[in-house]
């Protein structure tokens, strides 16, 4: 039973070779955490949902970091939407990619106050739910 003083959890599905969350103001090193957690305002479009995982989050073996789909690849992401919204959007996809990396703010470092705890699972990681995650303004 949590206590009245402990923050909500959320769990969420990490990649095992994922990096570990930077501290925030870090640069970026595609942990993913913030995007597992909840898509920022380009990516509830593209989720059509508010809560949990971005479905523009890509997992990139290569580097073994994820990256945001509607940075690298746009018009891919957005023309897996159904019908008309993949359409659409493919329409805009160069200005949506540009909408993405200042939403996820591209270049300026982590801004995901998440804290990640230590796990015993490799699939299922809690984080702190309560804290905001500033992209999202």
């Amino acid at each position: 039973m949590q206590s009245f003083n402990e923050p909500p959890q959320q769990v969420i599905q990490i990649h095992p070779q994922a990096p570990d969350k930077p501290a925030w103001g870090s640069a970026c090193n595609g942990c993913g955490v913030c995007c597992l957690a909840a898509p920022c305002p380009l990516g509830m479009l593209v989720s059509r949902r508010r809560q949990g995982a971005c479905v523009a989050l890509q997992w990139q073996p290569a580097t073994a970091m994820y990256r945001c789909g509607m940075v690298l690849a746009p018009r891919q992401v957005v023309q897996a939407l159904p019908r008309p919204w993949g359409w659409l959007l493919s329409c805009v996809a160069r200005p949506l990619a540009w909408l993405a990396r200042r939403w996820i703010a591209a270049g300026i470092g982590c801004d995901s106050t998440l804290e990640v705890a230590a796990s015993n699972s490799l699939q299922n990681t809690p984080v702190d739910s309560t804290t905001s995650l500033s992209h999202h303004d």
